[in-house]
């Protein structure tokens, strides 16, 4: 053991301190290990998880291109048909637009000359 001399001679709390540096240097620098490790380790997770998911959209989107053109889509039985109307076989079709397109509507600022009047002349008077 020590005796009396070198106990009295060491500067006990110098050392202590010293010990308590060392001990949280080493603490610190396995906490940055694991930080930079377990850093490294979720930023390669998350990069793999963004691939993923940009191959997966671009999936999705190639997807929605060939099967939204029907004539890439040659494997499915597709109806290039016209649609039919439900007037379509109507005998007289539109003739009252083609009536009002025939009459030339123009608005006259002469009472006598307007087309009113002309019709109420033809109509009632003669």
């Amino acid at each position: 053991q020590n005796s009396a001399d070198d106990v009295k001679s060491k500067d006990f709390r110098k050392e202590l301190e010293e010990r308590e540096r060392l001990a949280q240097l080493e603490k610190d620098g396995k906490r940055s290990h694991i930080s930079k490790h377990s850093s490294t380790k979720r930023a390669a997770e998350e990069a793999k998880r963004e691939e993923e998911q940009r191959n997966y959209e671009n999936k999705i989107r190639m997807e929605n291109i060939l099967s939204g053109n029907p004539l890439l889509s040659a494997g499915k039985s597709t109806n290039f048909k016209v649609k039919r109307r439900w007037d379509d076989d109507v005998v007289f079709k539109n003739c009252a637009k083609d009536d009002l397109k025939d009459k030339d509507k123009s608005f006259i600022n002469d009472t006598l000359r307007s087309d009113f009047h002309k019709k109420f002349m033809e109509k009632y008077i003669k």
